[in-house]
């Protein structure tokens, strides 16, 4: 077996091992649905309504094999995405096409390099090219070609604030209609804490055209309620021991989402040591 395409103290296997990213993942996906073509290919080529995290718990477990399996691991978690790909087609859209593929995976790692940013550390301006180097990588093996990918991480942000900015209007009845499910999933009681305290999450770093064009509220108080949140979680992340911080606890929000799933969640679920920090978001502000 072939090492991997990352070696262990890459900056893509730092901040892609972080647990917490996972509170990202509704913003990711309502970023991906304010494009038009991904609503209609997500609302028709899958059982999103039922089950809405199923499609990003695959998404996860492709890329965490991705980053931290062999080779030979990566090339086939790839050439799985790349063949439920083909059979997703309809009226006017392709989940080949390298313009949506560029759009879902930008989604992802602009909501990574965010997430950890706020609620882990900062990365150094090195580092975060570095973390956008290998994404590239991991996008080609996906089926976005390298050319289609803006070059630098700088033409990477110019990239995604004019895509946010073009699709802020655009976000339909649809989108709108899904995200209600993404943000008020049927989730089992004992994860209700943790889908709360994402719906925060995700409200609160959701572009701010795309939050309006989805018509969700957001204010002073709740905002710097994300920003306390944030401030804690920097102070005591980075000081947890990373067992903590990346080990499989009991509590996999997606996971129990997902019961269909034919494989387990790949990633590590958001443990409640790592969330912990973030208690002063939960409580205090309803989400709509």
């Amino acid at each position: 077996m072939r090492e991997g395409l990352f070696t262990d103290d890459s900056v893509v296997r730092r901040v892609n091992g972080e647990s917490v990213l996972l509170l990202g993942g509704g913003r990711a996906l309502l970023m991906q649905l304010a494009h038009p073509s991904v609503a209609s290919g997500v609302a028709e080529h899958s059982d999103f309504k039922a089950n809405p995290y199923a499609r990003l718990q695959r998404t996860l477990e492709a890329t965490y094999t991705i980053v931290f399996g062999s080779v030979d691991a990566a090339e086939r978690a790839a050439a799985a995405v790349r063949a439920v790909h083909d059979r997703v087609q309809g009226p006017g859209y392709s989940a080949n096409d390298p313009e949506l593929l560029l759009w879902v995976h930008a989604t992802l790692v602009d909501t990574a390099m965010r997430v950890y940013g706020r609620f882990v550390r900062p990365l150094s301006d090195a580092d975060a090219e570095s973390y956008y180097r290998d994404s590239k990588a991991v996008a080609a093996l996906l089926g976005c070609p390298v050319e289609a990918q803006p070059e630098t991480l700088a033409d990477f942000r110019v990239y995604v604030r004019g895509m946010v900015a073009a699709l802020g209007p655009q976000v339909s009845d649809q989108a709108r209609s899904l995200a209600a499910d993404v943000l008020h999933p049927k989730a089992p009681w004992l994860a209700e804490p943790v889908f709360a305290l994402g719906r925060e999450v995700t409200v609160g770093l959701l572009p701010r055209p795309l939050r309006e064009g989805y018509g969700l509220r957001w204010d002073a108080r709740r905002k710097a309620a994300l920003l306390a949140a944030g401030m804690s979680a920097r102070q005591v992340l980075p000081r947890l021991p990373r067992v903590l911080r990346r080990t499989s606890l009991p509590l996999a929000p997606l996971a129990a989402l997902a019961p269909r799933s034919p494989a387990p969640l790949a990633v590590a679920p958001v443990a409640p040591v790592a969330v912990a920090p973030l208690a002063p978001v939960l409580g205090t502000f309803s989400c709509p």
